[in-house]
């Protein structure tokens, strides 16, 4: 229990100190830690639908999508400038605060994960995760087009100005000077989303421990055998998708006031199969192992960007960098899922668990 204790306090300072390493070789260094911890979250509410329900969600990063587009739409002047009935009913423009953004943006998302989730519920496998990707794709097509009749959300331009988070008088889209230290903004932001993330992790842990978490396990085993039980699955598969997607809202606010710009293009069905890898690769249903798949996949393209470069150059020029970068990350999925099926960190089986008896050969 000791070097428990122990190792969390060790792990907390580090990560705690990380940016603050990080900061001395750039910027973006941190920067990437900070995306990192979005797809962390991103990757949480995933394994609640995926690896604690078993439903298989390919257009999880919808929800993502509405999460931005509702916070850019409420805390930047897109509106005001476009619509003239809002203009007339705030001459001072939109600028929602974040305490209430969030609320907002869960509540919305939430919404719309049980709205994917109703037409779903007798679907399972290969064309649940075909209904799902439809799902996705018709969020990031309606995103692209609502600018006309009415501008709605810009089209592919996107929309920009959104205002940084404040939290009383600190304004995290200026640097913060503390005695003759400077903490820039993607700081500040790592220490925002790190708290969030470790809010995400205990919610969702006690998730896990409850009987709902129990309930959602017993439908991704055997789902017959469940209602069989006396399990309400429609209910429980309605919530699993709620609950998930809620944490999807949260990110999307979060991403668009780091950001201060949102676009259809940071919604592709490419960033929906890229979360699902991280929960597969890390551990189905095993929340340190979704941390650990989500940190890998989040900084391993940045990490590659390094080497794909001199390979380019041994080529002369011939293989364009952006491609054999990611032909290095799929190679290195294909290898890690080869020596570890299970994935990085998987959930212990029961089988593991139990003690054998000390008269036991």
């Amino acid at each position: 229990m000791k070097n428990n204790k122990i190792q969390w306090v060790l792990g907390a300072i580090a990560l705690l100190v990380l940016p603050l390493i990080l900061q001395s070789f750039g910027n973006a260094w941190v920067r990437i830690a900070d995306l990192a911890l979005l797809y962390v979250m991103l990757a949480l509410g995933l394994n609640i639908v995926v690896g604690f329900a078993g439903l298989l969600d390919l257009g999880y990063i919808a929800f993502y999508a509405v999460g931005a587009y509702l916070f850019a739409l409420l805390a930047s002047p897109h509106l005001v400038d476009n619509l003239p009935a809002v203009a007339a009913l705030f001459p001072q423009g939109l600028h929602l605060p974040i305490w209430a953004a969030i609320p907002l943006a869960a509540g919305v998302a939430g919404l719309a994960g049980v709205l994917l989730g109703a037409p779903t519920l007798k679907l399972r496998g290969d064309y649940l995760a075909i209904v799902t990707l439809g799902f996705g794709e018709i969020i990031r097509v309606f995103m692209n087009n609502l600018d006309a009749p009415v501008n709605l959300t810009n089209g592919p331009k996107g929309i920009n100005s959104i205002d940084p988070i404040r939290i009383g008088t600190l304004n995290l889209g200026e640097p913060w000077h503390l005695g003759g230290f400077t903490l820039p903004p993607v700081t500040l932001h790592y220490y925002l989303f790190l708290l969030i993330v470790v809010g995400a992790v205990v919610l969702t842990q006690r998730l896990h421990d409850s009987r709902l978490g129990r309930a959602w396990m017993a439908i991704r085993e055997d789902e017959i055998a469940a209602k069989a039980m006396g399990l309400n699955v429609r209910n429980l598969k309605l919530l699993a998708f709620g609950l998930g997607a809620m944490f999807g809202g949260v990110s999307g606010v979060l991403f668009a006031s780091f950001q201060g710009f949102v676009s259809p293009e940071s919604f592709s069905l490419q960033e929906s199969v890229l979360v699902v890898a991280m929960v597969v690769l890390g551990g189905l249903g095993h929340i340190p192992g979704v941390i650990l798949g989500a940190f890998l996949l989040a900084a391993l393209p940045e990490v590659l960007r390094q080497v794909a470069g001199p390979l380019q150059a041994m080529t002369d020029g011939r293989l364009d960098a952006a491609i054999l970068r990611q032909l290095l990350i799929a190679l290195a999925m294909i290898g890690i899922m080869l020596a570890r099926p299970r994935g990085l960190w998987p959930s212990p089986r029961h089988e593991d668990r139990l003690i054998p008896d000390e008269g036991a050969p």
